[in-house]
C-alpha cells in the first residue's frame, strides 16, 4: 500500500518539540477577551448559512443508524469519517467522494470488540483539521500520523454511561483499515480527579484544534461535550502530545442551562474563532447554530435563526450534530438527519444545487 505523504508534519512536529521543551502552567486567555459584537456575529451568520437542503448523502444498511459527519480533503479526495450505530453500539466508518455530493462507504476504522475499555462503542471524529475557513480543509499530521479522537465506551447499547475519550492515529486516512488506538486507556473520564462539575455523568463527542498561536499554552486544543444531571455542556482541555491532556477551566464554554449544548466543530475567520455547534430541548426539537471568540475561552453565543432545523420529512424530528466547510465560494452543511427515513447523514448548501 502507498504510503500518503504528511500534510505539514515538518511544520507542525518542530513546532511542537519546541513548545514542549517546557511545561509552564496553564496562562490565562490572551488577546482580546470583549464579547463580540452584533455586527461581527450578522457576519458570520450571512458567510455560514446554508439555505438550500440538497438531502440525505450517507445511508446505513436496513437496521443501521448513522451519526456525526466529519469532512476533510485528502490527496485530492474528499472523505468523511461518520459513525454508525447497530444493537452493540457505536463503531466508525470511512467513505469517499470527489464531488462532496455523491458518497462511497470504504469500510471501517474504528471496529467493535476491543476487549477492552472501548469494547462496545467506538465512535471516532477527525482531528487535527486545517482551521482556516475557506482553505486546504486538508489534516495537519503529528508526530507522523494523522489523528482522530473518539468516544469510547464498555457497555452495550445506545451511548450506555459512562463514555470516554479516546484517541487513535492512522499513515494513511483515505484508507479503509484499522487505527491505531492510543494509548490503551481513555485521555479524559468523568471519574479523573480533574474532572468538572459539569462532567459527572459522561462524556460524549471531541473536537481536536490545533492553534498555531499556542493562545492557551498548549497547541492542541480539545472542545468536548459532556453531561451532569441530564444537562449537557461544552467545555476545553488542552494537550501537548496528543496523549495527555489537561481540563483547561473549571466551567463549560458553552452553557445555555438546560438540554444539550453538543457536537463542536471550530473554524478560523480572520481573527475570529467560529464554533459550530447543535442545541436541542432548550428550545424546540433539535438544531444547529454557532458561537464565535477571539480567544478560544470566551464565546458570544448566536441567538438569530438556526443554521439547520427541522423542515423535511427526512429531518423532521432532528436536524442537528454539524460539519461545515467552505470550497470553491460554496458552503456545505453536513448534518444528522432523523425522520422518515430513519436517521442518516444529510447536506444543505449555500447555493442551490441542481441536477441531482
Amino acid at each position: 500500500m502507498k504510503t500518503a505523504k504528511p500534510y505539514h508534519s515538518i511544520t507542525l512536529a518542530l513546532f511542537i518539540s519546541l513548545t514542549a521543551l517546557s511545561r509552564p502552567a496553564l496562562p490565562e486567555a490572551s488577546g482580546q477577551t470583549s464579547a463580540v459584537p452584533d455586527s461581527v456575529m450578522q457576519r458570520v451568520y450571512g458567510e455560514v448559512r446554508t439555505p438550500y437542503k440538497y438531502g440525505i448523502v450517507v445511508r446505513g444498511e436496513p437496521g443501521e443508524k448513522v451519526d456525526s459527519p466529519s469532512v476533510f480533503r485528502h490527496n485530492g479526495r474528499w472523505y468523511m469519517v461518520y459513525i454508525l450505530f447497530n444493537e452493540r453500539g457505536y463503531k466508525t466508518m470511512l467513505a469517499e467522494s470527489g464531488d462532496l455530493l455523491t458518497w462511497q462507504t470504504l469500510g471501517v476504522i474504528l471496529d467493535q470488540g476491543s476487549g477492552g475499555w472501548d469494547d462496545d462503542q467506538a465512535a471516532g471524529y477527525i482531528a487535527l483539521q486545517n482551521p482556516v475557513w475557506g482553505g486546504s480543509n486538508g489534516l495537519y499530521t503529528f508526530d507522523g500520523a494523522y489523528w482522530l479522537s473518539y468516544l469510547g465506551g464498555a457497555l452495550e447499547g445506545y451511548e450506555t454511561e459512562p463514555l470516554s475519550v479516546g484517541m487513535a492515529r492512522t499513515r494513511g486516512p483515505g484508507a479503509a483499515l484499522p487505527w491505531e488506538r492510543i494509548p490503551e486507556n481513555p485521555v479524559l473520564t468523568r471519574d479523573q480527579p480533574g474532572a468538572r462539575w459539569w462532567e459527572k455523568n459522561t462524556l460524549y463527542k471531541s473536537y481536536v484544534l490545533y492553534d498555531p498561536s499556542n493562545t492557551l499554552g498548549r497547541p492542541f486544543v480539545m472542545f468536548y461535550n459532556a453531561k451532569t444531571g441530564g444537562v449537557e455542556r461544552i467545555g476545553m482541555a488542552v494537550s501537548g502530545d496528543m496523549r495527555t491532556w489537561e481540563r483547561y477551566g473549571d466551567d463549560p464554554v458553552i452553557d445555555n442551562g438546560s438540554g444539550i449544548s453538543g457536537d463542536p466543530q471550530v473554524v478560523r475567520m480572520g481573527d475570529v474563532w467560529v464554533m459550530f455547534y447543535f442545541g436541542a430541548f432548550w428550545k424546540p426539537k433539535a438544531f444547529d447554530t454557532f458561537a464565535c471568540s477571539y480567544d478560544l475561552v470566551h464565546w458570544t453565543k448566536w441567538d438569530g435563526p438556526h443554521l439547520i432545523e427541522p423542515s423535511e420529512p427526512w429531518d423532521e424530528t432532528y436536524a442537528h450534530k454539524p460539519w461545515v466547510i467552505k470550497h470553491d465560494g460554496v458552503v456545505y452543511h453536513f448534518y444528522c438527519a432523523v425522520g422518515t427515513e430513519g436517521r442518516v447523514i444529510a447536506l444543505a448548501t449555500s447555493e442551490e444545487i441542481v441536477g441531482r
